[in-house]
């Protein structure tokens, strides 16, 4: 690969040496890296738009975009999803185009009113570049931004780059209902469960072959891959750092509940938003905490312990704008768990609304329109509603799960 002058030789060698030095205790090399050290040439004389925030460091923690641009590639716009470049947005604000503040780039919001790349976005972009980190979760944002990044790069025909990034929760297990497609909205972006068992890389394949998007032809897309990552990791196999992906996202034991702890973002009990334990942290005024702890226990879950907690939801800057029961006590449960590979997160969020339902039947409430948007169907709180057994409900949709599993294993990388 040829550049033009000494420096960026200079800057290109440096990086590499402290990528390699960064990885020498690592198993998994994400795509980023293996970008730089080996398909850099695919950028070579290319006008770049990345796609990207926070998450998206290198070992030796520079920013993608500064090493790009330390390297000559010529990056020429910058597009974030929700919670911004940066990472320090509240959940459900939106966003608004400006520049970004670091490297002075043009700054796309696709988390605002706009939330598919434009045609006047990609003027004058040869490729588009996707490097953020996911939760392996249907309802986490980022992956409904990837999809309509892909559909816009094959309406305006640029070729997509998507940097491989491992499912922080594995790349095998699958659980929860599949989204029917009238419940479809940026947080179910597609028929997939719950938890999808894939990698980014992975996901926009699917999208491609089984979505299909809703374009008149296929995107060009490269995924480039990772190495060291097997379907089995889970972010604590890695040996990364783990960077938030998102502000209530602190670390990973709340990623392991956040599949099923946020089905409770539907209901009047609180998720735990105005708290430094969200998704970990739930409860309601109307809440007994020992009551409810004791219906739990009889239910015998696997991996996880509880212990009574009472919190009040405050306003905490970049993480909760006017969280449920702002200022008012509650009552509920701390989570943690004790067991990664016993503890199913779906599961357990779907016991407990249904062990919430059998407790209050009067004071407990669906938010109908946005419960069933994150189930990505009305039959999971209509189930709940009923007289079904428990083991019916959360066994109702393994038919469905059977179906896509065999789809899925067509586009699977590792």
């Amino acid at each position: 690969m040829k550049f033009n002058t000494i420096i960026i030789i200079l800057l290109l060698s440096i990086s590499n040496i402290s990528c390699q030095n960064a990885t020498e205790n690592q198993k998994v090399i994400l795509g980023n890296e293996v970008l730089l050290n080996e398909n850099l040439e695919l950028l070579n004389g290319k006008r770049i738009g990345l796609v990207t925030n926070h998450t998206s460091l290198l070992p030796n923690n520079v920013h993608l975009v500064d090493t790009l641009l330390a390297l000559g590639i010529n990056v020429t716009k910058l597009f974030s999803p929700e919670h911004g470049i940066r990472g320090n947005i509240s959940a459900g604000q939106l966003i608004s185009s400006t520049s970004d503040e670091k490297t002075g780039l043009p700054l796309f919001s696709l988390y605002g009113n706009t939330k598919k790349p434009s045609p006047a976005m990609l003027k004058d972009i040869d490729i588009l570049m996707y490097d953020i980190q996911d939760l392996g979760v249907r309802f986490y944002t980022y992956i409904s931004t990837l999809y309509y990044v892909l559909q816009a790069a094959s309406e305006n025909n640029i070729p997509i780059i998507v940097l491989d990034r491992p499912n922080p929760l594995n790349g095998v297990d699958i659980a929860g209902p599949l989204l029917e497609i009238k419940f479809k909205s940026f947080i179910g972006i597609s028929s997939i469960p719950v938890v999808y068992g894939m990698t980014v890389g992975e996901l926009a394949n699917y999208f491609i072959k089984y979505d299909r998007l809703d374009v008149d032809k296929k995107p060009g897309l490269t995924v480039i891959g990772m190495k060291g990552w097997k379907r089995n990791y889970n972010w604590h196999d890695l040996n990364l750092k783990w960077i938030p992906p998102s502000p209530n996202i602190p670390d990973f034991e709340t990623a392991q509940a956040y599949p099923g702890t946020c089905f409770i973002e539907g209901t009047n009990v609180s998720e735990g938003r105005g708290t430094h334990h969200p998704f970990l942290t739930i409860g309601a005024p109307y809440i007994n905490a020992d009551d409810l702890i004791k219906e739990l226990n009889a239910i015998n879950i696997s991996g996880v312990s509880l212990k009574s907690i009472s919190f009040t939801p405050v306003e905490i800057e970049g993480k909760a704008l006017n969280p449920k029961y702002k200022g008012i006590n509650c009552n509920g449960i701390k989570i943690s768990i004790t067991d990664e590979a016993k503890f199913k997160p779906v599961k357990f969020g779907i016991i407990l609304i249904y062990s919430l339902l059998q407790l209050y039947p009067q004071q407990f409430k669906f938010n109908e329109q946005h419960f069933d948007k994150l189930a990505g169907t009305d039959k999971l709180r209509l189930d709940l509603l009923s007289d079904k057994a428990l083991s019916i409900i959360v066994d109702g949709w393994q038919q469905d799960l059977e179906i896509f599993n065999s789809k899925r294993k067509n586009i699977l990388i590792y």
